[in-house]
């Protein structure tokens, strides 16, 4: 069964041929461009000929429906540029496809701020990367978008990681994160949810002591307690961006 690997991308020079290298055993490669201004488009066309562009940003979700439609081959491979597939988990990919429609789980193992985590709730991290085309979709999230599975399918794992080579710097993670709060805060409102900061901050302590205490983050060393602290500050951002919208909507009435 032929396997299409599908990317979606915007200025990733610094990590996309990296994550190509990995994927010479699937049949086809579909990276959709999100408009970028760097090398990215210029490297994905070294591996395949299947590259497009809609800079018309609609969200994760939707981006991600728009790639899958790209896909040529019978299975759909989500990966994202910053991800690499180990000799392992080619192998269990491999084996996969030949025993029918299913939607597999991949274990996803990440490098942050010099180290792999696996504690703090980042591993096994399963992801749910593989599944046949045509019979699972993403939804149209604009952020936090999720794989929607038929009951007609099952979920098994998969053996081998996916290795995640996650933020570049504190300062990566903090744009990251403040672009994940603005959109988890715009998809609220659209719903007519509401915050205060009260919740912000019990939210943000409630993920430092998950993260660091209940899910073990203290055995990843330094990186577990500036990836506790770190979260705990996007959280509540999440919700101080919603709390702010809501001011602002006031205001206008």
């Amino acid at each position: 069964m032929a396997i299409s690997a599908v990317l979606i991308v915007k200025n990733e020079a610094h990590h996309l041929r990296a994550c190509l290298e990995t994927l010479t055993f699937v049949d086809d490669i579909a990276v959709l461009d999100a408009g970028s201004q760097d090398e990215t488009l210029a490297i994905a066309r070294e591996f395949t000929d299947n590259v497009s562009v809609e800079a018309d940003w609609q969200g994760f979700g939707v981006q991600r429906q728009r790639a899958e439609a790209l896909a040529r081959g019978d299975w759909i491979l989500m990966i994202d540029a910053d991800e690499r597939v180990t000799d392992e988990l080619r192998e269990s990919i491999l084996k996969a496809v030949e025993n029918g429609p299913a939607v597999y789980s991949l274990p996803r193992l990440s490098w942050c701020f010099g180290r792999f985590i696996r504690h703090s709730g980042w591993y096994p991290d399963r992801v749910l990367r593989l599944y046949p085309k045509g019979e699972a979709s993403y939804n149209a999230a604009l952020v936090h978008e999720k794989l929607v599975v038929p009951d007609s399918l099952k979920i098994l794992p998969l053996g081998g990681d996916l290795l995640h080579y996650t933020y570049r710097d504190v300062r990566h993670y903090l744009e990251k994160s403040a672009h994940y709060a603005d959109a988890w805060a715009e998809q609220r409102a659209a719903r007519g949810k509401s915050a205060s900061l009260g919740q912000g901050l019990m939210h943000g302590l409630g993920c430092f002591l998950k993260m660091y205490l209940l899910k073990a983050g203290f055995r990843d060393g330094a990186q577990g307690l500036l990836l506790a602290i770190l979260s705990a500050h996007s959280t509540f951002n999440k919700y101080a961006a919603l709390w702010v919208r809501s001011k602002q909507g006031v205001e206008k009435r």
